[in-house]
């Protein structure tokens, strides 16, 4: 695997691969890499010629009450793990060289921005849409994999892209877990001992609100209403915990079929989200 951290070099070096007919999977992250990212690494290698992931610690999505500080920085670690997948290329650039001259251009996502993750973490999905724009236009990747257990940042992905017209295939992945349930996530490893054992309780409810929905509930508010007073039992602190139409992310009508539930809640030091997709 190469690792490069200057723009002109990673283009120059996958435009070539490109002129040979290669076709590019693409894994963008935040590094601090969990199994979760290798099945993503998995998936491009299955659909690409030439696997090519990124690691930065985008400061842009990050509110000043945030983690960009305390975020993880594995670098070292994560090119192990990249290696052992079999990545081809690793694109590690610095803050400077994404944004030499600070923030300027922004992409910004109305209504599906503002809304669960976006109320909490204002700005947030507008750093995520423009530093992945920018990953975009350097990669230029024919497939990008993205994780479904952040539904919402692939819900606005793939709005971007079609908006856009950016000419790259996004495909959401299964959520990794783990055998308790837990949802994979680099902020796991904020949990202390006893908070890690209470941390399934999330995905715990997401179950019961999917097998009352398949039975027949639908007051979606009683549903949310039980969900919260369990995780406030169990020690979270809830954000938001919603039963949603999934194609649009508001709330379903009776006639829809295809509906999620997604969750977000505080634990010690770690915010945890999760979802469960119902199609009924």
């Amino acid at each position: 695997m190469q690792t490069f951290t200057r723009i002109n070099e990673i283009r120059e070096v996958l435009t070539s691969e490109k002129r040979q007919g290669r076709t590019i999977g693409f894994v963008p992250t935040l590094g601090n890499l969990h199994e979760g990212h290798m099945a993503l690494i998995r998936a491009a290698r299955a659909q690409a010629d030439i696997v090519v992931a990124s690691v930065f610690i985008n400061p842009m999505q990050f509110a000043a009450n945030e983690d960009l500080d305390a975020y993880p920085r594995t670098l070292g670690a994560d090119q192990e793990k990249l290696i052992k997948e079999g990545t081809d290329f690793l694109f590690a650039p610095t803050a400077r060289e994404m944004y030499p001259e600070g923030v300027n251009t922004q992409i910004i996502i109305p209504v599906l921005s503002n809304i669960l993750c976006g109320a909490s973490r204002p700005g947030h999905f507008t750093g995520v849409a423009t530093i992945c724009t920018k990953l975009f236009n350097i990669v230029q990747p024919d497939v990008a994999m993205f994780g479904e257990k952040d539904f919402q940042q692939l819900t606005i992905i793939r709005h971007m892209v079609n908006d856009l017209y950016i000419p790259v295939k996004i495909v959401g992945i299964q959520t990794g877990r783990a055998k308790d349930g837990l949802a994979l996530s680099s902020r796991n490893t904020y949990l202390s001992a006893n908070e890690r054992k209470s941390a399934p309780v999330l995905y715990q409810c997401l179950l019961e609100t999917k097998q009352a929905l398949e039975q027949g509930a639908r007051d979606y508010y009683q549903l949310e209403l039980q969900a919260n007073s369990t995780l406030k039992q169990a020690g979270f602190k809830p954000d938001y915990y919603h039963v949603m139409n999934r194609n649009t992310l508001e709330t379903p009508t009776s006639a829809d079929k295809q509906l999620i539930v997604l969750a977000a809640a505080q634990l010690g030091k770690s915010r945890l989200i999760d979802n469960l997709q119902i199609d009924l």
